[in-house]
C-alpha cells in the first residue's frame, strides 16, 4: 500500500511550448469543431466551448468517462503497446529488463494457459487462510498479504515524518473496504449497490473454491463479509476529515500503538515485514484502530478468514481466467461506473507491465517520445508562472506582510521536476519467471514493489524520487517535499499547439502549472512549510481570512446538483477547487504580462486573447461521462466533475465575466460578493 499525500490534477494531460520567438504566422489555436455556437457562452460555457468535441467523441462501451485527457492517455497507451510488443516478440537475455518486460506481457496475453489454469494459481494462498485456527495467527498472514498487495483492515507504508520531512517513518492507515467509500455501506440510497456487492462476493467465493474449502455456503460467507465491512465503515474516519493533515498526524511509540489494538501483535506484524526496532509509527486514524479492536474481538474467526480470502480473491481476479475478470468487471465496471464492456486484453496487460516495471518502461518511452529540448522549455514556462504567483501574493489585500514573506519563501523553495528522473530505478532484483503463472509473476512484482517502499522506512527522504512514472498522463504537487512534477507523458500535444498564439497555451498548460503551484497553498498544502514539515507559518488573523474566503468555494460547490438529488461535496473537493481557482488567476496574470511584452496577438478568428484563454481552459475538460460514473466520482473523488471545473470555476473570475460580457441574470453570472478571491 502506498499512501502519498500528493495533490494531483486528475487525469489531465498537457504539453510544453517554446520560450523562443514565435513563428511569424500563428493560428488562433481555436478549433471551431470543438465549439457549439448554438449555445450562448453566458448560458452554458461548458457546452459552448466543448459541445462540438463532445458530439464527435461519444462514449463507447469500455468507457465510463472519455475526455480530452483520456484521449491523450489512450494515445500514450498505444505508444507503450508498440514499445512493449516489439520487445515481447523477441528472445532476450535472462534477467535483463527486456526479458522481464517481454515475458510478463506474453504471460498476460497467453489466454489459453490462463483459462486452463482457472483458479489454480490462487489455491495455495486460500488454503493458507483456510488453515488459520487462531486469531493470534493474523499478524503474520496479514503481513504477507501486505507484501503481495492486499491491505485488509489497515495498511502500512513509508512516508515523510510530519514533524521532520527529511526522514521517512512508518504510517498505519485505515483500509479494506471492498466497495470503496464508507458511505456506500451506511446510506439507504446505496442499498442496490450493496446488493450487487453481495452478488459479487457470492460468485467469487464459488468461483475460487473457497466456499467449498471453508465448508460454508457462499451466500452466508458473502453476508458475513458485508456485515464485517459495514462495521468497519462505521469507524472509518470520514473522507472530509482526512483532508486536515493535523487529524492524521498521530505519532505513537510501539507500546502506544499496541495499546490501540491490544489483541493484535504489532510486534509480530512489523517483524514479518522486516520492520524491526521502530522508534515510532504515525497512526493515521487513531479512533479507527480503537474501533477495529472491538470489531476483531466480537467477530468470529471464520468470518475474519472469509474477509481475508475475499481480499485475496478480489485482488487476484484481473490476473486469473476470464470468468474472474468479468465477474469483477460486472460490479466495479458496470454497476459502479456504468461501463458496458471491459477493456481489450492488450490494454489491461500493458497497464500491468507498465505498473510493474514503470521506470524501466519509462526510460524507453522517454528515449523515443520525449525530446530533450522540451524539458528546458517547460522549465522556462513554470518559472514564468511562479513569477506570476509571486506577484499575486505580493498584491494580496487580505494577507499580512509577515505571512506573505513566508508564502513567497515557500514558493521560491518549490522543487520543479519535469519529464523524467535523473537517476533510473534498479529492477535487477525483480524476477519474472515464464515457467510460472501470470498471477504468480504479478504477485512477485507486487512483493518487489512493496518491499521497496517499506525499505524506505527509517531512512532519509530521497528528494530525487518520483511519485509518478515518466509516461504517466498526470501531474502532482507533494507537500512533504514541496515539489511540483510534470511527467513526460503529459508534455505533448494536443494540449499545446506550437503553431498557435500563446493565449491558448496560457489557458491550457499555463493553468495546469498554476493549478499545481496553488496546491502548495490550498487547504491542505498551506499546512506545510517550505521544507515540507507540518508547521503553521500563518498568523492567526490571516488563517481566519483564508478559511473565510475558502468557505465561499465550499458553499458554492455544495449547491451544485450533479444528478437529481446528488450534490457536489464542496468540503472534500476544496483543495482541487482552490487549485483550479488559483491556476486560472495565476496563468491569466502571466498572459497579461506576455501581452505587455508584445508576445500575444490581438483579435484572431473573432476572439480576443482573453476569450481564447478561457476557451482553451474549458477545452482541456471536454468530455462525456455516464451518470453512474458521475455519482461514483462525486462520492469518491477529490476533484469536481469536468463540467463543473468549468461552470463551477469560471464564474468566480472577474476576467471571465468581462471577457464574455456575462450579465446579471445569465446562468454563468455570479454576483461579485459571491466570487472566491483567494490567490
Amino acid at each position: 500500500m502506498k499512501k502519498y499525500f500528493i495533490l494531483a490534477l486528475g487525469a489531465l494531460a498537457f504539453t510544453t511550448f517554446s520560450c523562443s520567438m514565435k513563428p511569424k504566422e500563428l493560428t488562433s489555436g481555436i478549433d471551431f469543431a470543438n465549439l457549439d455556437t448554438t449555445v450562448s457562452p453566458a448560458v452554458d460555457f461548458y457546452r459552448y466551448a466543448c459541445g462540438g468535441w463532445m458530439d464527435r467523441h461519444p462514449l463507447t462501451g469500455e468507457y465510463a468517462r472519455y475526455g480530452s485527457f483520456d484521449k491523450l492517455a489512450e494515445e500514450n497507451k498505444e505508444q507503450l503497446k508498440g514499445l512493449i510488443t516489439s520487445i515481447a516478440a523477441k528472445k532476450h537475455e535472462k534477467n535483463s529488463i527486456k526479458q522481464k518486460i517481454g515475458d510478463l506481457y506474453n504471460l498476460g496475453m497467453d489466454t489459453k494457459t490462463i483459462e486452463k489454469q482457472g483458479a489454480d494459481p490462487l489455491q495455495d494462498e486460500l488454503k493458507a487462510i483456510a488453515k488459520i485456527n487462531s486469531k493470534e495467527q493474523l499478524p503474520e498472514i496479514m503481513a504477507d498479504m501486505q507484501l503481495t498487495g492486499s491491505n485488509p483492515f489497515f495498511g502500512v507504508f513509508g512516508q515523510a515524518d510530519p514533524a521532520n520531512s527529511s526522514m521517512n517513518i512508518a504510517w498505519i492507515w485505515q483500509s479494506g473496504l471492498g466497495i470503496g467509500d464508507r458511505s456506500y455501506y451506511l446510506e439507504a440510497s446505496t442499498e442496490p449497490i450493496r446488493e450487487a456487492y453481495l452478488a459479487l462476493l457470492e460468485k467469487m467465493f464459488a468461483l475460487s473454491g473457497y466456499a467449498k474449502m471453508a465448508g460454508v455456503n457462499e451466500k452466508q460467507l458473502a453476508q458475513d463479509v458485508l456485515n464485517l465491512e459495514i462495521e468497519m465503515a462505521k469507524v472509518f474516519m470520514p473522507k472530509e476529515d482526512l483532508r486536515n493533515p493535523h487529524n492524521t498526524d498521530n505519532p505513537k511509540t510501539l507500546a502506544e500503538l499496541q495499546a490501540l489494538l491490544p489483541d493484535f501483535s504489532f510486534e509480530n506484524f512489523l517483524t514479518s515485514l522486516q520492520l524491526n526496532n521502530l522508534e515510532k509509527v504515525n497512526v493515521g486514524q487513531v479512533d479507527y484502530l480503537k474501533g477495529l479492536n472491538n470489531i476483531l474481538n466480537i467477530t468470529d474467526l471464520e468470518t475474519i478468514k472469509a474477509y481475508l480470502a475475499w481480499n485475496t480473491i478480489n485482488d487476484a481476479a484481473p490476473f486469473l481466467s476470464e470468468d474472474f475478470a468479468e465477474t469483477k468487471f460486472d460490479f466495479y465496471g458496470k454497476t459502479l461506473s456504468g461501463k458496458e464492456e471491459n477493456q481489450p486484453r492488450w490494454k489491461r496487460v500493458v497497464t500491468v507491465v507498465d505498473g510493474s516495471l514503470g521506470e524501466a518502461v519509462g526510460q524507453m518511452y522517454v528515449e523515443k517520445y520525449f525530446p530533450a529540448e522540451a524539458k528546458e522549455r517547460m522549465l522556462h514556462l513554470v518559472q514564468n508562472l511562479r513569477f506570476a504567483m509571486e506577484d499575486r501574493i505580493n498584491n494580496l489585500t487580505w494577507m499580512s506582510d509577515e505571512t506573505k514573506e513566508k508564502a513567497i519563501d515557500k514558493l521560491n523553495a518549490m522543487i520543479i521536476k519535469i519529464g523524467y528522473p535523473e537517476t533510473w530505478r534498479d529492477y535487477s532484483a525483480l524476477e519474472i519467471d515464464p515457467s510460472q503463472s501470470y498471477y504468480a509473476n504479478v504477485v512477485r512484482a507486487s512483493r518487489f514493489e512493496n518491499e521497496y517502499q517499506l525499505s524506505k522506512i527509517g531512512k532519509p527522504v530521497d528528494p530525487t524520487v518520483w511519485l509518478m512514472t515518466p509516461q504517466t498522463v498526470n501531474a502532482y504537487y507533494n507537500p512533504t517535499t514541496n515539489e511540483i512534477c510534470f511527467p513526460a507523458g503529459i508534455l505533448q500535444p494536443p494540449f499545446f499547439d506550437m503553431n498557435a498564439d500563446d493565449a491558448v497555451n496560457y489557458g491550457a498548460i499555463g493553468v495546469v502549472i498554476g493549478h499545481e503551484i496553488t496546491h502548495g497553498f490550498d487547504d491542505q498544502g498551506r499546512n506545510y512549510d517550505k521544507i515540507g514539515n507540518l508547521s503553521n507559518w500563518w498568523i492567526e488573523e490571516d488563517e481566519a481570512k483564508f478559511k473565510e474566503r475558502s468557505q465561499i468555494l465550499v458553499e458554492h460547490y455544495n449547491q451544485i446538483e450533479v444528478l437529481p438529488g446528488i450534490f457536489a461535496n464542496g468540503t472534500f473537493t476544496l483543495g482541487e477547487n482552490i487549485a483550479d481557482n488559483g491556476g486560472i488567476n495565476v496563468s491569466y496574470q502571466a498572459l497579461q504580462k506576455a501581452k505587455e511584452e508584445g508576445r500575444i496577438n490581438g483579435v484572431m478568428d473573432g476572439f480576443t486573447p482573453e476569450q481564447r484563454f478561457f476557451i482553451a481552459y474549458a477545452n482541456i475538460w471536454a468530455g462525456n461521462i455516464r451518470d453512474e460514473e458521475k455519482a461514483r466520482r462525486t462520492k469518491e473523488g477529490v476533484h469536481s466533475l469536468a463540467e463543473w471545473r468549468v461552470k463551477g470555476a469560471l464564474p468566480h473570475s472577474d476576467e471571465f465575466i468581462e471577457a464574455f460580457n456575462i450579465k446579471e441574470g445569465d446562468p454563468m453570472w455570479l454576483a461579485p460578493e459571491k466570487r472566491a478571491r483567494i490567490w
